[in-house]
């Protein structure tokens, strides 16, 4: 296992999603508002209708996971919890992503991914 890296990527994933959703759990945000917003950052795929190359840049801008962590520092710090909340669910989502295989995207095609190629 330990020489085979896609698998230790998506453990790794799998451990960082659980981390997030313990710490949600924990600050006692509205699971309703996790299940509502958490395929939202799906949306940023929409880019793929005008090329591929935006579609890639517009994708990888919403699975880029500095930006949740960023927004969950500010949400943090200025005690706002709908941006806490809402950071967390976005950093669940791509770690999800992540753990099923599905990375950031190279503008050549959609299937192809920074952790393998989708079938």
């Amino acid at each position: 296992m330990f020489n085979r890296p896609v698998s230790l990527l998506r453990i790794e994933e799998a451990a960082l999603l659980a981390a997030a959703i313990a710490l949600y759990a924990h600050f006692h945000f509205s699971w309703l508002l996790f299940a509502v917003l958490f395929l939202a950052p799906d949306l940023f795929m929409l880019g793929y209708l005008a090329n591929p190359r935006i579609g890639a840049a517009l994708y990888n801008l919403g699975h880029f996971v500095f930006v949740p962590i960023a927004l969950f520092g500010i949400g943090f710090v200025t005690q706002r919890q709908l941006l806490t909340a809402v950071a967390l669910i976005w950093f669940c989502h791509i770690a999800f992503d992540r753990m099923l295989g599905y990375g950031l995207k190279y503008p050549a095609h959609f299937k192809e991914t920074h952790l393998q190629r989708i079938v």
